[in-house]
């Protein structure tokens, strides 16, 4: 990846802020965690569509945290620096929101489901990063090599496929973030796109 500062990328570091401080405040703060959390019936019932954004600052414990954020560290600061914080902010959000009205359609009618973390937009940055650059190498678990645009690919594969299932991996928001995020980059950043 490029060496890139927060001059650079302001966004990208801000939101790994952010992730980080709300996400360790919640560890330890229920109340603030239950206020904040993606909770179907609230958002549905009540109108409390704030939730849809404050629950991607949050997440389920230290390696849901770790997970997205190293995860964002390597693709996000890259991605900013090439399309502009603006275009950046879209993708990242808008990936955010195509996950959630993913999730709110796969599963509104289960009013008691809940959820949070910044998946849905870490996918989306992930997929975007993947147009741009789709034959380097992603090492799965740090060994194994494998093309960008395949790992889009076959992420979204398994997104689809494991949508529904009872753990508590929130595929949809995945599958939604990741598509999202795809369009958005083709859409906001075209002359980026190197799939041919």
């Amino acid at each position: 990846m490029m060496d890139i500062g927060f001059s650079d990328a302001p966004l990208a570091f801000i939101l790994l802020a952010i992730n980080v401080i709300a996400s360790v405040f919640a560890f330890s703060n229920k109340e603030f965690l239950e206020v904040n959390i993606f909770h179907m019936g609230a958002v549905l019932r009540r109108k409390e569509y704030y939730r849809i954004i404050t629950s991607c600052f949050l997440h389920g414990d230290p390696m849901h945290l770790l997970f997205n954020m190293v995860t964002l560290f390597f693709f996000g600061p890259a991605l900013e620096h090439l399309m502009g914080t603006g275009n950046f902010a879209v993708l990242y959000f808008g990936s955010q929101l195509g996950a959630e009205a993913v999730t709110i359609w796969f599963k509104r009618r289960n009013l008691d489901y809940r959820s949070l973390g910044a998946s849905g937009a870490v996918s989306g940055v992930v997929v975007g990063f993947s147009l741009y650059a789709p034959f380097s190498l992603l090492y799965i678990f740090g060994l194994i090599p494998i093309p960008a645009i395949l790992f889009a690919a076959l992420f979204i594969l398994y997104s689809i496929f494991a949508m529904g299932g009872r753990g508590r991996i929130a595929h949809e928001a995945h599958l939604g973030g990741a598509v999202f995020g795809g369009i958005l980059f083709a859409i906001l950043s075209p002359h980026l796109v190197n799939l041919f």
